[in-house]
């Protein structure tokens, strides 16, 4: 049986999402020394997209030099690389390009940041058309230039990528996703999954994960208990289970839960911001509980949302300006020093537990998309009394 994998969503806490930028592969070096040291498996990275293709037809040979670096102190250290392209959406804001924005579309929900500063504009149609093709550009050469790079896991292609613009359509979407896999295997020899999250499952986002997941190794998912609208509470330990099944279902595929985690509470409050949030207590304990029930309903692992909370002097720049909770995510705070639901994921890890198989389905993708909202509710409740029983006949 193959190992549940555990690992950690990446960026460096003093940079953020400036690490391409502020390019420094000592604290690189030393935090993935010290994810190892924990027991974790695979490293879950972004790839900037305004600093890796520059033009449509440009790729910086700079980052992809800087690029395989990071997957050859990955290699170092025993660690495997998922490295996340089209960045593209990330907490709470849409980076991307100048080059790829369109004028008749405005952003309400998050905010477009380019290389020149804020934008009031979003991007073109990332599924299809000259910005799918500029997409290949970028997939064909990162592809080429780490090809069968010993560290690499699978290529994930995209982080929440309906975040930026949803699909005209769920055969769009599947398009998009079968000629980018293409490519990349082709180049690379290496798999490709891609990061749809909860609301791809629990909003009709015109995409479907039956079709998208089509050409994949595996399907993944990312999921909070204190964003989800259906959580009983805000340390809901049946959420991430939930949606992972829901995507197995939906699917057809095995799945890796590549995000899941919460805010840590300020000292003294109960919010993080705008978001309810967790003790650090309380978060050891959520991980626990959440990461026993994904290994048990068989899934290939999880991945911990993130490495660790950002230096304080970042508080003023995006995301965290109006993102404060953004901050405090980490299993080290911004010191370096472990918070509590570090040492439950390395005591986790030394228990070296093995994927199970998957569970039967828990809907059936046409009927569950054809009758959203309701069949979210009453699927929830169902698999909540379900697990309720399964564990008091235990």
């Amino acid at each position: 049986m193959a190992r549940f994998l555990l690992g950690v969503n990446y960026w460096p806490r003093s940079s953020a999402m400036a690490m391409w930028s502020r390019f420094d592969p000592l604290q690189i070096d030393e935090d993935f020394s010290r994810v190892a040291a924990m027991g974790l498996d695979v490293v879950r990275f972004f790839l900037t997209w305004s600093t890796f293709q520059t033009s449509a037809e440009t790729i910086s040979t700079e980052a992809l030099d800087r690029f395989v670096i990071v997957l050859d102190r990955a290699q170092a250290h025993g660690l495997r690389a998922m490295p996340t392209l089209f960045c593209g959406h990330m907490s709470g804001v849409n980076w991307l390009p100048g080059w790829t924005l369109d004028p008749s579309f405005r952003t309400e929900r998050f905010r477009t940041i380019t290389e020149s500063g804020e934008s009031p504009y979003g991007i073109g149609d990332f599924y299809a058309g000259d910005l799918l093709e500029a997409q290949r550009v970028f997939a064909r050469a990162v592809g080429e230039r780490a090809r069968e790079h010993p560290a690499l896991l699978v290529w994930d292609l995209g982080n929440e990528f309906s975040n930026l613009r949803e699909p005209r359509s769920a055969n769009d979407a599947a398009h998009w996703s079968a000629a980018l896999s293409h490519d990349l295997f082709q180049t690379s020899n290496v798999p490709v999954t891609g990061g749809i999250h909860g609301e791809d499952v629990t909003l009709d986002r015109r995409l479907r994960p039956s079709t998208i997941a089509e050409p994949w190794k595996f399907a993944t998912m990312h999921g909070y208990s204190v964003y989800s609208s259906f959580a009983r509470n805000r340390t809901d330990p049946e959420v991430v289970p939930f949606l992972y099944d829901l995507t197995v279902a939906c699917s057809g595929k095995a799945v890796l839960f590549s995000e899941f985690g919460n805010p840590t509470c300020p000292p003294g409050l109960a919010r993080a911001g705008d978001f309810a949030c967790l003790s650090e207590e309380e978060m050891a304990v959520y991980a626990r509980k959440v990461l026993d029930r994904l290994q048990h309903r068989g899934a290939l692992g999880a991945l911990w949302w993130c490495w660790a909370d950002y230096a304080t002097d970042l508080e003023g720049v995006p995301p965290f300006d109006r993102a404060p909770h953004e901050l405090t995510f980490g299993l080290l705070r911004n010191d370096g020093t472990p918070k509590p639901v570090a040492r439950a994921l390395e005591a986790f890890a030394r228990e070296g537990r093995e994927v199970r198989d998957c569970a039967p389905p828990i809907v059936d993708e046409d009927a569950y998309y054809a009758g959203l909202p309701a069949p979210l509710t009453r699927a929830y409740e169902a698999y909540v009394a379900e697990h309720t029983l399964s564990e008091q006949i235990s």
